[in-house]
């Protein structure tokens, strides 16, 4: 396994993260813990969770699956870089949602309880929340990280200039800030190259891209349709019908390279200068397996340009529509 700073900060993470969205939901918890022990053990020590996984019925299922798997022992939690969010709504109750001071001790307390640990090593707002004031924010996580709660913070889905007010309200507290942002990016999804990869690199946070195969798309999905073990439907089913030149373009380099193409979605990640982990959120062992795989590929300059032939990015703004 690789290892690198998430971000600017000392802390040292695997190149893979470990997605846990699906624990629950879609995988069940005795799985679920074979996952993470799998995980463990191929060297992933970097595990990302949400309050609100589990789906609408259950919200909290899925760190509650993770408190049971530490709970087991074995240095389970020890060995883990553990991250969750806040953000989302967890009961019709007025204040059980986004980022207030009020919200922040409550979610944290009740995450804390969940995973059966008395601190998170990353805690990420899940959401930018233009209702809350940074100064709010930054205090409450001030009195968490004081109360030995929390060690870092990070955010996901911010724009740019919500990371830079992040951070300039954060350096008037003489606070560090976010260490991290979590983010859409793949092959597919490039619109962070324009200002959010720009600002994360100015301010020093890692980017920790979510989604790294859109949905199943980049992971050959065509190839798959024609073995009958991969039916597409719904908003996927169209992305793929109007991309599917495209994604056969894709899939024939992949051949071409002698990789699977999901190996290559998640290995081009890995060459981006930004990126310090991709999440990977497997609903099987066998998907888990896949993913560390594109630990060992290696894509050299030309094919990382037709890559970029497939799938065109974007230059940072003000660049890529300007002069």
């Amino acid at each position: 396994m690789q290892y690198t700073h998430l971000g600017r900060s000392g802390l040292k993470v695997s190149r893979l993260c470990l997605g846990t969205m699906n624990f629950g939901p879609q995988t069940e918890e005795a799985d679920a813990h074979a996952i993470m022990d799998s995980a463990l053990d191929s060297g992933i020590n970097f595990f990302d969770t949400a309050n609100v996984y589990g789906g609408t019925g259950h919200r909290g299922w899925t760190e509650e699956i993770l408190g049971r798997w530490f709970a087991q022992g074995g240095e389970r939690r020890e060995r883990t870089v553990l991250a969750t969010k806040l953000y989302g709504t967890m009961t019709d109750r007025p204040n059980e949602s986004k980022l207030s001071a009020l919200n922040i001790r409550r979610a944290l307390d009740a995450s804390l309880k969940r995973l059966q640990t008395d601190y998170i090593d990353v805690y990420q707002f899940h959401h930018i929340d233009r209702d809350t004031p940074w100064d709010e924010i930054w205090q409450a996580i001030e009195v968490a990280v004081q109360q030995g709660k929390i060690l870092y913070s990070g955010s996901s889905n911010f724009a740019g200039w919500h990371i830079a007010q992040a951070q300039e309200a954060a350096r008037r507290r003489n606070y560090t800030g976010l260490v991290s942002e979590q983010s859409i990016y793949n092959l597919f999804r490039r619109e962070v190259e324009l200002e959010v990869i720009p600002s994360a690199q100015q301010y020093g946070l890692g980017l920790i891209p979510w989604s790294p195969l859109q949905g199943g798309l980049l992971g050959g999905v065509l190839k798959k349709q024609e073995q009958g073990v991969r039916r597409t439907e719904g908003r996927a089913l169209e992305t793929l019908k109007k991309h599917q030149d495209q994604i056969q373009q894709y899939e024939d380099f992949a051949d071409e390279l002698g990789h699977a193409p999901g190996d290559v979605a998640l290995a081009w990640l890995l060459h981006q200068p930004a990126v310090t982990a991709p999440i990977v959120g497997p609903r099987t062992q066998e998907q888990l397996d896949a993913a560390i795989r594109a630990l060992d590929v290696t894509l050299d300059a030309d094919a990382l340009k037709r890559l970029d032939d497939i799938f065109p990015g974007h230059r940072t703004a003000p660049e890529d529509y300007s002069w």
